[in-house]
């Protein structure tokens, strides 16, 4: 009987102060909620790819791809970019044994946006070629920054889709389907506060404006005169220098130009066809008369 008013005298205390908010700390750790874990981590890895653009595997952020594939298949992904984003792609292959192997393999990473325009790399081997041992080999490309606009002629990187397609560019004929893993992992870093156009900002214009008649920093001074009437001394501008003139100068110049190219010109062609034909015409000769003896 004791033990039951007890008990039920804890449990009216322990609900009364959770009432009142003093007892928070008393109740049971297992009844707390598990912490939620970040979305680019709890992700399991993917497990198949694409063979073309249209059937692409979309890999979301942070996430990464571990597939069986063959030597010799086009694997495609996809995932997302915003801007101010730089993203690095890395892939490593595990290669066929080697002793299945016949020669070296090449393999490369491409990326495009949603274009479908292939993007240039700014850091990492986009090829790489393995030795016919080599157990296997890492390619990786890194993105130039997302831009949040772009010149309509430039191929600049903007916010969107990219597409990841990892081929084989460099393998002997007998290694095609042989069996490989791959391992993708895509990295990001930046946002939208770093969203800044490449080169930074200008600080200065590209060409300084210039003022009429003021002289340039560090430039001497023009020479100076003193009046001829006694007073201050004044500025004079240097003169300008005299073109020199010849007797045929005006023969050149002006509207006299266009007149004489014309008819030079047509000169020369005239004596030029009178020469051709004097040279490519056929000599007419006479014929030689034909004496016929008297008839008798």
């Amino acid at each position: 009987m004791r033990t039951r008013l007890t008990t039920a005298t804890l449990r009216l205390t322990a609900g009364a102060l959770l009432a009142l908010g003093l007892l928070p700390a008393l109740a049971p750790a297992a009844s707390a909620a598990p912490p939620a874990s970040p979305s680019g981590k709890s992700q399991a890895p993917a497990t198949t790819a694409g063979t073309s653009f249209l059937t692409a595997t979309t890999l979301a952020a942070g996430q990464e791809a571990e597939v069986a594939a063959s030597t010799g298949d086009y694997l495609y992904w996809a995932f997302p970019a915003s801007e101010g984003q730089t993203d690095t792609v890395q892939v490593t292959v595990t290669l066929p044994p080697s002793m299945d192997r016949h020669a070296p393999q090449t393999w490369t990473v491409e990326l495009f946006d949603g274009l479908r325009r292939r993007q240039s790399c700014t850091a990492g081997p986009q090829s790489a070629t393995a030795a016919a041992n080599a157990p296997s080999l890492a390619v990786g490309c890194t993105l130039r920054q997302i831009r949040s606009w772009a010149e309509p002629w430039s191929g600049d990187p903007l916010p969107g889709t990219y597409y990841i397609r990892l081929t084989t560019s460099d393998v002997d004929q007998q290694d095609l389907g042989l069996a490989a893993q791959v391992k993708l992992h895509i990295t990001s870093k930046g946002g939208p506060n770093d969203a800044q156009p490449e080169g930074g900002e200008l600080k200065a214009p590209l060409v300084p404006p210039v003022n009429a008649g003021s002289a340039a920093p560090g430039a001497s001074a023009a020479p100076t005169a003193t009046a001829t009437d006694g007073g201050p001394a004044a500025t004079r501008a240097a003169a300008p220098v005299a073109q020199k003139t010849h007797w045929y100068s005006d023969l050149f110049s002006g509207w006299n130009t266009r007149w004489f190219w014309t008819l030079g010109g047509g000169a020369l062609a005239a004596l030029a066809g009178v020469a051709g034909y004097t040279l490519t015409r056929h000599p007419h000769g006479r014929r030689p008369t034909q004496h016929h003896g008297p008839q008798h």
